[in-house]
């Protein structure tokens, strides 16, 4: 049986002695994450992979123990160290006494550790999390207990950081609870974080309640985001507009290259979580028009189960379309490059949700643009800056199942056209979206607070 394939990495464009330097005295930088390794954040996976191959140290840290059937290669090819936070139980339901005495005693020898070593910075850090306790509240009466919760979990990665002492920088991925944590445990060390904002951490104000956005931009040494159309919202939130930093999640454009091997049957391919901000229900619908056009074709779904599945299955079944539309379980990255190669064309129809829920810029639209399949998707938050409509792909209006129908229509049937939109959109991902260029980026970022706590 052959080895699974790895995203390869390229020679880089310039040395890296500054990263080198940075290895060489032990200095590394802290990814702190709500779980890992996710089999639908495969782009924190493949960032850590190539800041590690650009010469450039990590530890890890997890707020949870994922259990995922299977992992995407390039996690079992990662060498950072990685540690799991104590299992804590969920706050709903419970009060806080009762949640404290069921867990407190796993993170206790963490607080005694911090509290000991650096008393102040651990009362104030819990006088801030008390306050933001209050502050926060959902009505008058009701504490936001999770600021304690996450003061204890921050603890608990300030303690390890102080014992480890090579970690000169802390990051922290998505901007809700997890920066949250990051920001604590800066606090609580005095080393400098940071933190990436993707998506619905940055619109769905529950996630960040009244001011806490902006206070933890202000406290950040940088921020980084995955779309253009993030980092203008969050520069108008924050006053110095230069610590915010666009920073596309490039992809391997070696590992996802076109050689396409299509079946008798022209496959309309979608991927992503069964969730209702991808617009799955409108893509079903498209295809029940296709058939009722009598055009010839296939569609395959393929994604972790979500909110959105068994509506998804009942609309199938409804509109008689069990021949024609497939949905199936999330796999591995090289399994899901194989399923790209089968298909005739890429459609994810996303859409912004009422509670500002949405994407940012799918990888999964990258990937199938990269491996030269011709995109139909929608013209919401970063997509346009990946796909110019009628260059480099179609986009339609979200929730127009007859717009979707239609596009994906004449990509089926007008040759020249799906080689036109292959070929561009190769070289859109090539020209800006490749990790090579992107990963470096946030390399130099990292590097530049290094060099700063070490100077």
């Amino acid at each position: 049986m052959n080895a699974p394939s790895l995203p390869q990495v390229l020679p880089l464009s310039r040395p890296l002695p500054d990263a080198s330097r940075a290895s060489a005295e032990g200095r590394c930088v802290a990814y702190v994450m709500n779980g890992f390794p996710r089999l639908s954040e495969t782009f924190i996976a493949n960032e850590i992979y190539l800041l590690e191959q650009m010469g450039l140290r990590l530890r890890l840290f997890s707020v949870k123990r994922e259990d995922e059937p299977t992992v995407h290669p390039v996690v079992r090819a990662i060498r950072a160290p990685l540690s799991y936070l104590p299992k804590a139980s969920s706050l709903s339901g419970s009060s806080l006494a009762a949640w404290l005495a069921g867990n407190l005693p796993r993170f206790a020898r963490a607080q005694w550790v911090v509290a000991r070593r650096h008393p102040l910075r651990y009362l104030g850090t819990l006088g801030s999390a008390l306050g933001m306790s209050w502050r926060y509240r959902r009505s008058p009466l009701a504490l936001r207990k999770v600021f304690i919760k996450e003061f204890m979990q921050a603890t608990h990665i300030a303690a390890d950081v102080m014992r480890d002492g090579s970690v000169a920088h802390l990051h922290g991925h998505f901007c809700h609870g997890v920066a949250t944590i990051t920001w604590f445990a800066s606090r609580l060390t005095g080393i400098p974080f940071s933190f990436t904002a993707h998506a619905k951490d940055i619109y769905q104000a529950d996630l960040n309640p009244g001011d806490l956005l902006e206070r933890k931009l202000a406290a950040a040494r940088f921020v980084a985001t995955c779309t253009g159309a993030n980092a203008t919202v969050l520069k108008a939130r924050h006053a110095d507009a230069k610590v915010v930093h666009t920073i596309y999640h490039g992809l391997d454009t070696e590992f996802f290259r076109p050689d396409p091997k299509p079946g008798a049957l022209p496959l309309v391919l979608s991927v992503g979580r069964f969730v209702e901000k991808k617009g799955f229900e409108h893509l079903v619908e498209a295809c029940a028009l296709l058939k009722h056009d009598g055009v010839r074709f296939g569609c395959v779904i393929v994604g972790e189960r979500g909110s959105a599945y068994d509506a998804l299955r009942a609309q199938i079944a409804a509109r008689g379309l069990q021949d024609h539309v497939q949905l199936r379980s999330a796999v591995a990255q090289d399994e899901l490059r194989e399923i790209y190669r089968q298909a005739r064309l890429f459609a994810l129809p996303c859409q912004v949700m009422e509670d500002g829920d949405r994407d940012g810029i799918p990888n999964v639209l990258a990937e199938a643009m990269a491996m030269g399949l011709p995109v139909v998707s929608t013209p919401i938050s970063g997509i346009p800056e990946l796909i110019d409509d009628g260059e480099h792909g179609l986009l339609v209006p979200p929730r127009d199942p007859r717009a979707l129908a239609d596009a994906l229509h004449r990509v089926l049937v007008d040759p020249a056209l799906h080689e036109r939109l292959a070929r561009a959109g190769r070289r859109r991902i090539c020209e800006r979206f490749d990790s090579r260029r992107t990963t470096l980026a946030l390399r130099d970022l990292f590097l530049a607070q290094i060099r700063s706590a070490t100077s």
